[in-house]
């Protein structure tokens, strides 16, 4: 038999865990008597590569062909997916998945940005986190023949808008 996973806590502060019963058990949220609403997130993050790597990217000489277009439609293919990847997030409809991944020359970068959008009962933030996350490491892949050293950095919400809680937008982060 599976071990059960409980919270070390009181039966009150597990019943304010939205992701814990009172028992302390886990579980996931029902947003069943939530009414749908427009929702829309975005996420960004970096991989930082050497010069080597970054000149092999920006001159498309990766063997394993175009990273920038490949992260991009990884990370599309993640956000549609991010339900099964993390275990308490429900599966939503998505209406609207963007990735861009451009090249920052002075920061030998790719910058990943993500946005998505859905009329659902809960948000959209973690398909955005999931969509640059796999981008970066898809990108790493490609690109790791010629760059180890690359490093996948600074995934972060930027901002969320829709829902009970209402908007939210990362301090310094331009639009």
């Amino acid at each position: 038999m599976p071990a059960r996973a409980k919270v070390k806590s009181t039966t009150k502060r597990a019943a304010e865990l939205s992701h814990v019963d009172a028992k302390g058990e886990v579980r996931m949220v029902d947003v069943s008597g939530k009414a749908g609403s427009l929702r829309e997130a975005v996420a960004r993050g970096a991989l930082v590569l050497s010069r080597k790597g970054f000149e092999a990217v920006a001159e498309n000489r990766v063997a394993k062909g175009d990273v920038l277009t490949v992260a991009k439609i990884a990370g599309i293919q993640a956000a549609k997916g991010t339900a099964s990847l993390i275990p308490l997030c429900h599966p939503i409809p998505l209406d609207h998945v963007e990735v861009t991944a451009t090249l920052d020359a002075g920061g030998c970068r790719i910058e990943i940005e993500a946005r998505t959008r859905t009329r659902s009962s809960t948000g959209v933030e973690m398909e955005a986190l999931t969509a640059v996350t796999v981008a970066g490491l898809t990108a790493y892949d490609m690109v790791k023949a010629v760059d180890r050293t690359a490093v996948l950095s600074e995934i972060r919400l930027v901002s969320k808008s829709g829902g009970r809680s209402g908007p939210y937008r990362r301090a310094g982060e331009k639009r």
